[in-house]
């Protein structure tokens, strides 16, 4: 407000206008890197979660007395621009060879969505578009309206046999057999083994003598095992509530589900677990190593010419190339030390390696020995940022260099070790081309943790998310069919490594605020 009398004072000048145009370039280069992400994150989530969506089929009747069934993906010109083309998944691999269909609209005479059709999900040759004719027991033929009420309550009851039988064959049957592999007289462990196993067969035979009478688009009719059904869905008849829920069993069958079909089809639950478990190994693995090494480096060795050179080299460590720590882990650790106590404690086993292949700990190591520089820079930039007065305080005060370490400087170093470890648990939780070396598997039903002794098994082989991707990218049978379950996989090990590193950046600013370290702004 301008007072009478009172000359208005001159203000500061604003700071934008003595930083020049750099401090508007950075500003704008943050910006457009975070649009860069939130993008990226766009395009993951709507081509990975949008697989999930229970899309209406489409029955189609062609002007070649053609019909089919299917979901439309794409829409694309035709070449000589004659009109436009659609690409329809129209599953029934067993019997039409393949899932796809190009079909030009101008040949489409009819499209109708008709509430009857259903979507099977299948354990062999994926999902079936089709009708349900009837439900066929060893008893009984259900048809019409009564077929699709039979065929929820068996398929629930199916649900529960199957993991009764999972739980048997996890629980009791496979640590029995390893339990058995180290023993000479097992009569006793002979016998139970059998009992598990008949219990396992009667299961078996429960969730068999039930088919399903099935149609497809041309009229033709086949018998369908109700054992090798998963889920049934009529997507045509479901309000938005109905395919909302639908939707949200999809994905949470995505996380909590091991793959199948080769990696096309089905969850990344061991794949998340493996990923999650080995950034953690290799955490614990990495920042004592590091953190010793950049202390000695900053506050006990001698600062000369040596000092400067393994500074050098440990930044250049940074900067070889992932693969080659993957031959170095696999020569060192798998075939070297692994081997080295196969021979000492795991001779029965022999030739089957048990330590020596690869495995969760070898895996660990090679990413801890790839991130170590990572860890070392940023813990030596942080104890370098500590004022020199702090130490010259403490020391005044009677304190010894020991006591001025432990209680001054590495606490107030903490954060900057936290970044270290922020920046290693990003590189190592995306690494791909080390892990096909030393211990990652394309599928290990088993997550290295389990209840029998020693719990976790550092030697099993384990899943990554991101070779996952890479697998169901490169190496699936339809690559256009596995592309979403890729997208979602993706979108995952983003989320994955913000998890992770989010935790370790609340943990940081804790600490900053117990030390009284200042924040930069």
């Amino acid at each position: 407000m301008k007072i009478p009398g009172h000359a208005a004072a001159k203000g500061a000048p604003r700071r934008w206008q003595g930083e020049g145009p750099w401090a508007w370039l950075s500003a704008a280069a943050v910006a457009l890197s975070l649009l860069l992400l939130g993008a990226l994150l766009v395009l993951l989530a709507t081509r990975g979660l949008g697989h999930f969506w229970p899309a209406d089929l489409h029955q189609l009747r062609l002007a070649d007395g053609q019909r089919l069934i299917g979901v439309p993906v794409e829409t694309r010109q035709l070449p000589d621009d004659s009109g436009y083309e659609r690409r329809y998944f129209t599953a029934n691999r067993d019997h039409q060879g393949g899932i796809w269909t190009w079909v030009a609209e101008d040949a489409i005479e009819q499209d109708r969505t008709p509430d009857d059709l259903i979507v099977l999900q299948r354990g062999r040759w994926g999902a079936f578009f089709g009708r349900l004719v009837a439900v066929v027991t060893e008893t009984e033929r259900f048809g019409g309206d009564r077929a699709w009420q039979a065929l929820r309550q068996r398929l629930d009851h199916l649900d529960e046999l199957r993991q009764q039988s999972e739980s048997l064959r996890r629980d009791h049957i496979l640590p029995l057999i390893r339990q058995m592999e180290g023993m000479d007289e097992h009569s006793r462990l002979s016998e139970q083994l059998s009992k598990l196993e008949q219990q396992a067969l009667t299961l078996q035979r429960a969730m068999t003598g039930t088919v399903l009478v099935l149609e497809t688009a041309d009229g033709k009719r086949f018998e369908q095992p109700l054992a090798s059904v998963l889920d049934a869905w009529h997507p045509n008849s479901m309000g938005s509530v109905e395919k909302l829920t639908r939707w949200a069993r999809g994905v949470w069958q995505f996380l909590s589900e091991g793959p199948r079909d080769a990696n096309a089809a089905g969850g990344v639950w061991p794949a998340i677990f493996g990923t999650v478990l080995m950034v953690m190994l290799m955490s614990l693995l990495v920042t004592p190593f590091g953190v010793l090494a950049a202390v000695y480096l900053n506050e006990v060795a001698h600062q000369g010419r040596l000092t400067r050179w393994v500074r050098i080299g440990v930044r250049n460590l940074a900067g070889v190339p992932s693969i080659v720590y993957g031959v170095f882990g696999l020569g060192v650790f798998v075939y070297g030390i692994g081997g080295s106590l196969d021979r000492l404690f795991y001779a029965d086993t022999l030739p089957s390696p048990t330590f020596g292949t690869g495995g969760l700990l070898w895996a660990s190591l090679t990413l801890a020995l790839l991130t170590l520089p990572v860890v070392i820079v940023a813990t030596e930039e942080g104890l370098a940022r500590i004022p020199l007065h702090q130490r010259e305080g403490a020391l005044a005060l009677g304190a010894t260099h020991f006591e001025t370490l432990t209680r001054v400087v590495l606490p107030m170093a903490t954060p900057a070790m936290l970044t270290g470890v922020i920046l290693a648990v990003a590189r190592a939780a995306g690494e791909v081309a080390p892990l096909m070396l030393v211990g990652v598997a394309k599928l290990a039903p088993q997550v290295p943790v389990d209840g029998e002794f020693p719990f976790l098994h550092l030697e099993r082989k384990f899943m990554h998310l991101g070779y996952h991707i890479y697998d169901a990218a490169f190496h699936s049978n339809d690559v256009q069919a596995a592309l979403p379950l890729v997208y979602a996989t993706a979108l995952l090990l983003v989320l994955v490594i913000l998890v992770l590193n989010l935790t370790a950046i609340f943990l940081r600013h804790y600490l900053r605020l117990r030390h009284g370290v200042p924040v930069r702004r």
